[in-house]
């Protein structure tokens, strides 16, 4: 596409024109800027006869022309008589595979806060992972590696960090990117900043993943168990949580949209457990990774029917982030509904604030630029 697109613009600048014709006869119009007779688009053919010339175009046509487009245009580049099993190889091969393994740098990121966990059980003979605060020194360390790889690639920055409180309960709820990196950040700063854990709520399928069970509930995440969130507001710990889900995180697009489908569970628990909801969102989080777009409906079918996560994720970015934590939102007198939806709304202006629409992911990249940085809030 990179590649076509360059050919094209090569093309308008130089102001080329093309004998190009869909019917396959000889065709005397001509491609400008400038708009052609009515008469010269058609090329004397009927409306009748030119859909269906369009209709059997064939498949090899097709690819015919598309091999010629390209050899056109690495001309343009300077690559004459391409050696093209090198062309499939480093122009489309390399960066498709190279799209889909930098989310496996994530993975890698995990899987060393296991090594990091076991490590430190074994040393100091500890198997349960709820034995509290003897796994502070452990999450610490987990924590400072999250922390650097969140200041070395996105620049991350986090606004509000101080209304949280660093005694007593609070409920944290995000808006779901593709991958919540941006969440496992704040997550490590708290324990970092706040010398205590953010405990969280996970999909099911991410406990059955080997080795992430004991890690994950020693760093203090859930399934999500409306009697166990309450249970661990209850014990005074902050909790975070994404009401859209999975399914905010592989069918959400640039354009941000809350995927809740009146899911008030959250509003319930903060209810229950008598704590105050904040609101978190953070920019750009859907351009460091990000979803095919070709079969979503098919592939969102599937998710509704089997809840698995079959969408491919790739990505990586090193785009800038900046989370945004809201004002607490507590009232008593209301019920679960409203609360649910009053955060919703509060949520819903973090990103009209926050975030330009739909979002850019080469903006998002030229951010970590200072003189490029955007701030819709000002």
């Amino acid at each position: 596409m990179f590649v076509f697109t360059i050919f094209t613009m090569a093309h308008l600048v130089d102001g080329v024109t093309s004998n190009f014709c869909v019917t396959g006869g000889n065709c005397s119009a001509t491609m400008s800027l400038h708009p052609a007779p009515e008469s010269s688009l058609v090329c004397n053919a009927t409306t009748e006869q030119l859909l269906t010339n369009i209709t059997i175009l064939s498949w090899t046509e097709s690819v015919t022309v598309t091999i010629e487009t390209l050899q056109v245009a690495m001309g343009y580049l300077g690559l004459h008589s391409p050696d093209w099993e090198t062309v499939f190889t480093y122009w489309i091969l390399l960066p498709t595979i190279v799209l889909y393994i930098l989310p496996w740098t994530m993975v890698g990121a995990l899987y060393v806060t296991v090594i990091i966990i076991h490590r430190y059980g074994e040393k100091h003979n500890l198997t349960d992972p709820f034995a509290g605060d003897v796994w502070l020194p452990a999450r610490r360390m987990a924590s400072t590696v999250w922390d650097i790889m969140a200041k070395v690639w996105h620049a991350h920055e986090i606004h509000g960090l101080e209304k949280l409180p660093t005694r007593g309960p609070g409920l944290l709820v995000y808006y779901h990117g593709t991958v919540p990196l941006d969440f496992y950040y704040v997550l490590a700063k708290v324990n970092l900043v706040q010398n205590r854990p953010l405990c969280a709520v996970a999909d099911r399928f991410m406990f059955n993943i080997p080795g992430w069970k004991f890690m994950l509930h020693t760093m203090g995440v859930t399934s999500g168990e409306h009697r166990h969130c309450v249970q661990v507001l209850k014990k005074g710990n902050l909790l975070g949580l994404a009401p859209g889900g999975l399914r905010e995180a592989l069918f959400g697009d640039e354009n941000y949209r809350l995927m809740w489908k009146r899911r008030m569970g959250f509003a319930a628990v903060a209810k229950e457990a008598g704590v105050p909801i904040f609101p978190m969102f953070t920019q750009n989080c859907r351009e460091a990774f990000r979803t095919p777009r070709m079969g979503k409906r098919f592939l969102e079918w599937v998710y509704e029917k089997t809840r698995m996560p079959v969408v491919g994720i790739y990505g990586g970015f090193p785009v800038k982030l900046r989370t945004y934590i809201g004002d607490p939102i507590y009232d008593p007198n209301l019920s679960a509904e409203e609360l649910a939806k009053k955060t919703h709304r509060a949520l819903e202006d973090m990103i009209e604030a926050h975030q330009k629409i739909p979002g850019n992911l080469l903006r998002a990249l030229l951010e970590r630029i200072p003189v490029f940085r955007f701030q819709k809030n000002g």
